[in-house]
């Protein structure tokens, strides 16, 4: 099953477990892999009609998932110094 949705929606959600795994040098490329995919994404959604238009919204959350981990570290960090 996940061979077929793979193949017809190639991207699918991040898990947040994927994520935590993620060093803290990897997760701000990713987050600007993203951020350009969801705006090709967006600009690809003014020109033409998406094959996938969920995919917007799914990249959306993978950001603010991102974005939580980062803070998270960040707090954790500043709680350990201090």
């Amino acid at each position: 099953l996940d061979e077929k949705l793979q193949t017809r929606y190639p991207r699918l959600p991040m898990k947040a477990a994927e994520i935590h795994k993620m060093s803290d040098q990897e997760l701000p490329v990713e987050l600007q892999r993203l951020r350009k995919k969801l705006f090709e994404l967006k600009a690809q959604s003014v020109t033409q009609k998406l094959e996938a238009p969920h995919q917007v919204s799914q990249m959306k959350h993978d950001v603010a998932r991102i974005l939580t981990e980062i803070k998270q570290r960040q707090t954790k960090t500043i709680k350990a110094g201090a």
